[in-house]
């Protein structure tokens, strides 16, 4: 099964069935609303169940169909953006909660799945930092000390282990597992709890409660359905569906990241997360199959903007290049896929409240790149908040906390520039340079054009301004996309909205 994020097939779905769901075809009422069926939503799903809550997951696609069945499946309390840089922004205490939250959602994921009896290869493992060539030659023993600081207790600087068996940093009680094998699991025991699950519709808004009226939320879906909810959750990677919430988009940017994987002998690799601190920084992991014989590898990185390709874009080839570097025992490269991750400027998801004129909406986004986590956590804290009970984590991850630092400066700096694209000339000038199965954007007079062949040479013309904010739609030869430079927006090649902020398909032209 492909997910519909886009044209490449990643390797967890190989061998597992994915339960389909109904559209939802009439209009309901429920307790909690979540938006969303990876495992951000299922996970908030969940937790929300055990507390007696009626509960309706929605989703356009099937469940894990966006970035959960997209990522390289790393279960990690060793924070992405480094201690060094969350303490440097926040101070040593959000360190440590930080810190505690995603251990404490590793926790959750070996528990759950032990009590829903989840057979999701999930196993705890040691994580490994190397630093990279050219890096700072301090940065593991500055990296090391803020660990220790934020409470990790089983760390330690090593001589060697890490990539290429350099030097690096041992980060004890990580762990992997297979994320769709969960996520089928999870949703299995949200309906054995009572949840409803319905996919096939889009959402189309969300307003929460009003706070003049108390009059409760509506979650709005094509075709003129609509959920009415006391509570609604939107864990979608992106927070589109809320229309009145504009500054989430300035203080997080949206990264493609790449995925190789193939098969190494048995045991060659140990059991491990690997990373290295270059930028765009690369991480390993092993993942074991059924036969015995062959591990899986997976290699992943070479991180960039969505939508602002590299001038030489051979970001898988680029991969596998410094992937026989250090493992020269790969062979043939199985799968390939990339997902989208996205990053907040100082460091820390956006958990809780959404920012809207309505009540009881809450967000999942921001995972910067520890989105299984993230989404866990996620889930343990949006009950928390619904259930009117206090949360360490809840200040840390606060939507509203102001961002003001080079970072979000150097972002919306770049956001900006990419409004240039609507005064430039097309990336072709005749459609007949337009291979079959791909696309281009073209000048049509005042107006620029996406314009996609498709494999039987049909051609299929979209307007090329991106129905959130207005920038100019570059074509992913990768995934054969339409993917928007400036919010992350995505468009399938015929110009249906995949991915938010965006909302509306592009228009036909």
């Amino acid at each position: 099964m492909k997910s519909p994020d886009g044209a490449t097939e990643s390797s967890w779905y190989t061998g597992v069935e994915v339960p389909r769901f109904a559209s939802l075809r009439a209009s309901t009422r429920t307790d909690v609303c979540v938006v969303g069926a990876g495992i951000a939503g299922l996970t908030a799903a969940y937790f929300l169940l055990r507390e007696g809550l009626k509960v309706i997951v929605l989703d356009e696609g099937p469940i894990g169909g966006g970035q959960t069945g997209r990522t390289s499946a790393h279960l990690a309390s060793a924070i992405d953006d480094r201690f060094i840089e969350i303490e440097k922004s926040h101070g040593v205490e959000a360190s440590r909660l930080a810190y505690q939250s995603h251990a404490a959602a590793i926790d959750a994921i070996e528990r759950i799945a032990a009590e829903e009896k989840i057979k999701c290869d999930f196993l705890r493992v040691d994580g490994f930092l190397t630093a990279a060539p050219g890096d700072s030659p301090d940065i593991l023993d500055r990296e090391f000390e803020a660990a220790k600081r934020a409470g990790f207790a089983d760390v330690e600087l090593l001589a060697a282990g890490g990539l290429g068996n350099r030097s690096c940093i041992r980060f004890g009680r990580q762990a992997q597992f297979h994320p769709m094998k969960y996520l089928v699991g999870l949703a299995a025991a949200v309906k054995r709890l009572g949840g409803r699950i319905y996919t096939g519709r889009r959402v189309v808004d969300v307003q929460g409660t009003d706070p003049k009226t108390g009059k409760a939320g509506k979650v709005s879906i094509e075709g003129g359905v609509r959920v009415t909810a006391d509570h609604i959750v939107v864990a979608t990677n992106t927070p589109s569906p809320i229309n009145d919430w504009f500054g989430i988009y300035t203080k997080q940017a949206s990264y493609r990241s790449y995925v190789i994987a193939t098969a190494i002998p048995h045991g060659s690799v140990p059991l491990a997360l690997y990373w290295d601190t270059g930028d765009p920084y690369h991480y390993v992991r092993v993942q074991p199959q059924r036969s015995g014989k062959n591990d899986l590898l997976l290699i992943g990185g070479e991180d960039h903007k969505t939508g602002q390709f590299p001038e030489n874009a051979a970001t898988f080839l680029r991969l596998e290049t410094w992937a026989r570097e250090f493992f020269p025992m790969i062979g043939r490269i199985r799968f390939r896929w990339s997902g989208q991750v996205q990053e907040p400027a100082d460091g820390l998801a956006f958990i809780g409240r959404a920012l809207t004129d309505k009540q009881e909406v809450f967000v999942i986004t921001g995972d910067s790149g520890m989105g299984l986590t993230h989404g866990t956590l996620g889930g343990i804290l949006i009950t928390d908040l619904i259930q009117k009970r206090g949360n360490p984590w809840e200040k840390i991850y606060d939507p509203s906390r102001k961002i003001l630092n080079a970072e979000f400066v150097r972002e919306n700096a770049n956001t900006l520039a990419q409004y240039t694209d609507l005064l430039t000339g097309g990336e072709v000038s005749a459609i007949d340079e337009i291979p079959k199965g791909a696309g281009a954007v073209m000048r049509d007079g005042l107006k620029k054009l996406a314009v996609y062949r498709d494999p039987a040479g049909k051609i299929h013309r979209h307007s090329a301004v991106c129905t959130h904010l207005q920038c100019i739609v570059q074509w992913n030869p990768v995934e054969k996309t339409w993917d928007c430079p400036c919010h992350g927006s995505r468009f399938d090649p015929l110009g249906k909205v995949i991915m938010g902020p965006a909302i509306d398909d592009l228009p036909r032209a």
